[in-house]
């Protein structure tokens, strides 16, 4: 079956502080004091026209501004605060060499992402997610074997992450190991059942996967092989709708077979929708 690959862009989970944190910047930007958590300071920024903080607050860090910056999508304005920050700290941060990589990555400098990602592992030769990203470049570059190494030693160093194997999983398709690519998925469901939908912890990339007919039927013969028939269907009719056809295949598909009797599969196979 004739695959074609095209990487779509990569996703970057942001923590939910950075989320409460550009709240409060609109609010600070308003002249408002934001609302804060009962028994909570802080951080908030100083109002326009104000040169003191409230009492119990304090100033909000270069590198939260950054993350601030990074969750509104404003990624130059974080790479320029997270290299303010690396200034700040004697450019010694692991982490944040990490976050200008990512930064310099959704801008699409894949080249400037490698040396921060390279940098902050040789900060920290045990630190999982630059090892990961740097993986994500080369997928991006569509130079999904190159990416191989660099997840792999992601996941040496870190073999509970989900994400860092849907990533080789990702690339292992691209590479038409379909055998190898699946069993990938299954140990990252198996690790994170939802790492499909809810994606990446902070500083951890995951690349774009394929978007084809195949990809979608060979993710429902994953969540079929785990008994997870409302997944396994939801994606078998996404395949349908973009155009698979080869129903000789799927009704001799042993993990399709497991699932075969229960309503809601033998409904989409009997009534299978039109391509869209």
């Amino acid at each position: 079956m004739g695959t074609s690959f095209r990487s779509i862009f990569v996703i970057l989970a942001t923590a939910m502080g950075m989320v409460c944190a550009s709240s409060r910047l609109r609010a600070s930007q308003q002249g408002e004091q934001p609302p804060r958590e009962p028994g909570r300071a802080g951080p908030v920024l100083t109002p326009p026209g104000q040169t003191t903080l409230p009492t119990g607050a304090r100033t909000i860090s270069l590198e939260e501004r950054a993350d601030i910056f990074m969750a509104r999508k404003a990624y130059a304005d974080a790479l320029d605060y997270y290299q303010r920050a690396l200034r700040e700290k004697g450019r010694k941060d692991a982490a944040l060499w990490n976050k200008v990589g990512i930064a310099q990555q959704q801008m699409q400098n894949f080249g400037g992402a490698r040396k921060a990602y390279k940098e902050a592992i040789r900060l920290k030769k045990d630190f999982s997610e630059p090892w990961n990203n740097m993986g994500t470049t080369y997928y991006l570059e569509q130079r999904p074997k190159k990416s191989l190494k660099w997840y792999r030693e992601a996941i040496k160093l870190n073999p509970t992450s989900a994400s860092f194997h849907v990533n080789l999983g990702t690339s292992l398709y691209a590479m038409k190991k379909i055998k190898e690519a699946l069993e990938e998925y299954r140990i990252a469901l198996s690790l994170d059942p939802n790492v499909l939908t809810q994606r990446s912890a902070v500083g951890t990339t995951m690349q774009a996967r394929a978007a084809d007919a195949t990809y979608y039927y060979y993710l429902a013969k994953v969540f079929a092989s785990l008994g997870r028939v409302e997944e396994a269907v939801r994606y078998l009719r996404r395949a349908f709708e973009d155009g698979f056809k080869d129903f000789k295949l799927l009704d001799q598909d042993p993990d399709f077979k497991k699932i075969s009797e229960f309503p809601a599969y033998v409904e989409l196979r009997t009534n299978p929708p039109k391509a869209l």
